[in-house]
């Protein structure tokens, strides 16, 4: 659980670095951030690995059990 938990610190925190970076002269991002949409993408990027972690975390764990049913 802790594994879980650094884990989902550290895909928020390389989020919130996204936000901080600078762009220069992407014209896509400065559509997405002065529209407010920047905001949506992140989260939805986010979300997708928080996701994807659990996805990985359950399937460590259920390889541990069988790994102990087999011993």
């Amino acid at each position: 659980m802790k594994k879980f938990i650094l884990t989902l610190a550290l895909i928020l925190s390389f989020a919130l670095n996204l936000l901080a970076q600078n762009s220069n002269g992407v014209e896509m991002a400065d559509s997405l951030r002065s529209s407010g949409k920047i905001y949506v993408v992140v989260l939805v990027i986010s979300v997708v690995f928080i996701g994807l972690a659990i996805y990985l975390f359950s399937i460590d764990s259920r390889l541990k059990k069988i790994e102990k049913q087999k011993q």
